[in-house]
């Protein structure tokens, strides 16, 4: 894996975060976007070194609204950015790593993405993003 991504957010209101990150905080937003695949929002922020994330839900039973209901507003998942995903994948889970997504699927900006199962992460949500043409 080249060096992480971005590291994603869950957030209840896209419009109440953007607030907090590029008002008090003073982070560039870059692009807003919806991704229909995962159900979700996404505002990317330039926080310096690495791109924040934020994950609005647009459904309530997306994978973005179940975490919230369980855990609250916070880090959703670390991204790492990777070449030939696929063969990363397969990678993974010839090393022992279970996946969530066996296959790559389509992310913001064009990337291709696919979740590790935290059960094999040490309790982390790790993503596997390989950057597309739209690259925030």
């Amino acid at each position: 894996m080249k060096k992480v991504d971005h590291i994603g957010i869950a957030v209840s209101s896209l419009a109440d975060a953007l607030v907090l990150y590029t008002e008090q905080l003073g982070m560039l937003h870059v692009k807003t976007e919806t991704v229909e695949s995962q159900g979700v929002n996404v505002a990317f922020l330039d926080a310096g070194n690495i791109m924040i994330e934020l994950l609005e839900p647009i459904n309530p039973d997306s994978p973005v609204a179940t975490f919230i209901k369980k855990r609250g507003q916070g880090i959703h998942h670390i991204a790492y950015g990777v070449e030939n995903i696929n063969w990363r994948i397969e990678e993974m889970k010839e090393s022992g790593i279970q996946m969530i997504d066996n296959a790559a699927k389509p992310g913001a900006c064009g990337a291709q993405i696919a979740f590790m199962h935290p059960k094999s992460t040490g309790g982390v949500l790790m993503e596997l993003c390989e950057k597309g043409e739209g690259t925030a």
